[in-house]
């Protein structure tokens, strides 16, 4: 029996393809990375930090292979409103798979703390304008979801000179994880767009195909999963495939799905 998508359920499909942090799938070699900022209390009304940009280093090379990320939310933050479990999202983006060296964070010359009420500039080295860099050395594939958390130490990256002067010198520990794992997948013919949903009780995820019939779902949580097929095409069925195993760190490969008529 033939199934057309309805005209309601298309236009949330849309909408959920056009918000779904999914990536398209020519991103498919690629991992995705979300960056976020949080730090620890320290004896400070406020410490401001100015972040110009996020670069990473996929090379190995520590003079040469650096390259900023996409995205970068540039300003001015308040380490102190990111306390106690909070945090904020540097960048967002798309990076290659394989190993990745270094995390780069640049900083301007806007940063200052906020002591007694009274507003001090921090000093801040050249070098660390340049960038800070810091060790990752970890492997990420392609098609995972990772959050990388930039945990900043307040009280041991802030150095009294005397005179009522402070240095910022930043010590920052950097914890990378993988977020679920991905669904990775194909429709054929390719020249049909198909809706995908993936359904774990009321938790469901979407894409659509690409111009090659093919898909990919990621940063999904690690369970099982019933993906649901919705042509586009009102002369082909819709189709459902259960028992979709999905494990953290690791893409699952489903096979390729003939829409019938």
């Amino acid at each position: 029996m033939k199934h057309s998508l309805p005209t309601a359920l298309l236009v949330a499909s849309i909408s959920l393809y056009s918000l779904s942090s999914c990536s398209k799938n020519d991103s498919s070699e690629k991992a995705k990375l979300q960056i976020r900022l949080t730090d620890d209390p320290a004896a400070y009304d406020a410490v401001n930090i100015d972040v110009k940009d996020v670069q990473l280093n996929v090379t190995g090379d520590d003079d040469k292979g650096w390259q900023s990320l996409p995205g970068v939310k540039a300003g001015i933050y308040n380490l102190l409103d990111l306390v106690n479990g909070k945090d904020t999202l540097l960048a967002d983006a798309d990076i290659p798979s394989g190993k990745l060296h270094q995390i780069r964070l640049v900083l301007g010359t806007n940063n200052s703390i906020v002591l007694n009420g009274v507003s001090t500039q921090l000093e801040t080295p050249s070098a660390q304008q340049s960038g800070l860099k810091l060790n990752v050395q970890q492997d990420v594939k392609g098609g995972i979801l990772y959050t990388m958390l930039l945990d900043f130490d307040c009280a041991r990256s802030i150095v009294t000179t005397g005179g009522g002067k402070y240095n910022l010198k930043p010590v920052i520990r950097t914890a990378l994880n993988a977020v679920g794992g991905s669904i990775k997948g194909a429709v054929t013919p390719a020249s049909v767009r198909t809706a995908v949903y993936a359904i774990n009780g009321t938790d469901t995820m979407t894409t659509f195909t690409d111009a090659t019939g093919g898909f990919l779902i990621k940063g999904v949580p690690a369970a099982t999963y019933t993906l649901k097929y919705w042509p586009s095409d009102a002369m082909y069925a819709s189709q459902v495939k259960p028992g979709i195993t999905v494990t953290t760190g690791n893409v699952t490969a489903v096979d390729t799905l003939r829409l019938q008529n």
